[in-house]
């Protein structure tokens, strides 16, 4: 009885391994169209290299908003990638890529625009906002406080009044 019990155990014990084993590798699979956005490029130094990826981590990718260039599968963001690509070979400073996709897409197009006049409302905004809000939440809060006003003499007594009144029925009614 006890071979044929540890038999089952075993047989459970390799079909839970086995199945996460199939879990975690159709995790992976599932996974592989998105592990990379970024087409791999060779350059002739590594400092192109490092200077391809952190350009591309700075550019906004306009189609999908909230990632880089390095992260979108966006056709937009693949011929973003060869533009910076081609200005980079080309001998373009970062700043003159940067510039050229500012001229072409707008100051959203950079994860971190400058602070100057036109972008002053991104900067600044979001603090005057949560401001706003803050004060208007603290104007209904102190509006919401009555004040502390004591009962007057007359006002007891008809309280207690109601109140006794009140506790006597409710003892009538129990007897």
């Amino acid at each position: 009885m006890d071979d044929i019990t540890a038999m089952v155990g075993r047989t459970q014990r390799r079909l839970l391994v086995a199945g996460a084993a199939l879990l975690v590798a159709g995790g992976l699979a599932a996974s592989l169209p998105f592990a990379s956005a970024v087409e791999p490029r060779s350059f002739s130094t590594p400092e192109l290299s490092e200077r391809y990826r952190s350009l591309v981590e700075e550019i906004r990718c306009l189609v999908c908003q909230n990632q880089s260039i390095a992260d979108s599968n966006a056709d937009l963001a693949r011929d973003l990638r060869g533009k910076v690509d081609e200005l980079l070979r080309a001998g373009r400073s970062d700043e003159e890529i940067l510039d050229y996709m500012v001229d072409r897409y707008g100051n959203f197009v950079r994860y971190r625009p400058p602070f100057d006049p036109t972008t002053i409302v991104l900067w600044v905004g979001p603090f005057a906002l949560a401001g706003v809000a803050f004060g208007w939440l603290l104007i209904r809060i102190r509006r919401r406080v009555p004040g502390k006003e004591a009962l007057s003499t007359a006002e007891r007594t008809r309280l207690a009044r109601i109140l006794g009144s009140e506790s006597e029925q409710e003892q009538e009614r129990m007897d």
